[in-house]
């Protein structure tokens, strides 16, 4: 069985997000893979959404991301100060609009109180832990930054460690990275 054209291109991204010690932060490789072909290794998948009160970043194809970030932006200023309400107005409209359902992404989004991670299926899950990543290295970096949660008290240090052993191991993750923070509620 073969992957279809489509699938090639949920290769190419890691997103990993840590909340801890007052802070969060979102961090995104830079690689764009088509196939066996990195396209751009500069990528920024990671970045501020209302005002720098929101970040969030995508795995996924490029250019769907990129209308869902619009989209996200559209729904937080029309629910302020409300990322849960505006993440799931947005998974109900990818969900159901015929347009936005075939697009192919996820996204990572947090602002001072709330991480969730938003899927076209409809998703919108709010992470057990305090680190979640999504993208083909995702499981590499959840798992080394899981690890690293308890020796480490800086969540930039954490995220930092995490991508670079996940570059290590996913030929789709690489060292270029894209590292946002706010402070946190908690």
């Amino acid at each position: 069985m073969t992957a279809s054209p489509q699938a090639e291109l949920w290769h190419g991204t890691t997103i990993l997000a840590v909340r801890k010690s007052g802070r969060v932060v979102i961090a995104g490789d830079g690689q764009v893979s088509i196939g066996p072909t990195i396209m751009k290794g500069n990528a920024r998948k990671v970045r501020p959404l209302a005002g720098g009160q929101v970040i969030a970043g995508f795995a996924g194809a490029t250019a769907d991301a990129f209308t869902l970030f619009e989209r996200l932006e559209q729904k937080l200023e029309r629910f302020p100060a409300q990322l849960a309400r505006a993440c799931v107005e947005l998974a109900k409209d990818w969900r159901t609009d015929r347009y936005l359902r075939r697009l192919e992404a996820m996204l990572i989004v947090a602002d001072a109180r709330d991480t969730f991670v938003i899927t076209g299926a409809g998703d919108v899950l709010d992470p057990e832990h305090s680190v979640v990543a999504v993208g083909s290295g995702g499981n590499y970096a959840l798992a080394a930054a899981r690890a690293l949660y308890d020796v480490l008290d800086d969540p930039e240090q954490i995220a930092r460690r995490a991508m670079d052993i996940a570059a290590d191991i996913c030929v789709y993750t690489n060292r270029n990275l894209t590292v946002e923070t706010l402070e946190s509620a908690r």
